[in-house]
């Protein structure tokens, strides 16, 4: 791949993103929990939902560069209600809940379009950036991953109902998507959009 291609897809491995108070500093791994297997394994649960999410979020840039210079546009209803209809069916084949499981997957879809947007307006301000069409992913191969992920967050939905039900569930969503964002290095952006994917994870 050309250079623009490279500096597209490491992005994700430059970690912009620093903990508040930091003064400039790279921001230090964040202590591990005392007690992991709190209400059951709930923390363990709730982490492996947001590195999930994190994952899905990886397959935007792919899926932004796919579709820029193309007449394929970010907002794609009938692709949406595909994965929505696509995830509801696993749930109720699994016994989970298939409205919780579409609500948490809107927010995925949701995300995923904010690091579309911001993506294409990088580019469009300096087409240097930009993927070349040489360069450009194939849209098909890049959401056989997207499904393979989906499958793995729907169980993942699927194993943790009383987790996500629990009073402690946002705070251990938060403490999943620091110790995740560390982790995997997310640069601001994707930083944003995972909060923005897990927002519907907790029930009520």
């Amino acid at each position: 791949m050309g250079s623009s291609a490279g500096r597209l897809f490491t992005a994700g491995a430059v970690c912009a993103v620093l903990l508040a108070g930091s003064g400039g500093a790279v921001a230090a791994a964040p202590a591990q929990p005392s007690a992991v297997s709190v209400a059951g394994g709930s923390y363990a649960k709730l982490r492996s939902l947001a590195d999930l999410a994190a994952q899905r979020l990886a397959t935007a840039d792919l899926v932004a560069a796919a579709k820029y210079g193309t007449d394929s546009p970010i907002d794609d209803p009938a692709r949406e209600q595909q994965v929505l209809d696509d995830v509801a069916r696993q749930a109720r084949e699994l016994g989970a809940d298939p409205e919780a499981t579409v609500r948490i997957f809107r927010d995925q879809i949701e995300a995923n379009k904010v690091v579309q947007r911001e993506l294409h307006r990088r580019w469009d301000a300096d087409p240097s950036q930009a993927p070349t069409p040489e360069e450009r992913p194939d849209l098909a191969e890049v959401r056989k991953e997207i499904n393979r992920v989906n499958g793995e967050l729907v169980r993942g939905i699927a194993g943790s109902p009383g987790a996500r039900a629990a009073g402690s569930c946002r705070g251990l969503v938060t403490l999943g998507a620091l110790h995740v964002r560390h982790d995997r290095q997310l640069d601001a952006l994707h930083t944003v959009a995972l909060e923005r994917a897990l927002r519907s994870v907790c029930a009520g």
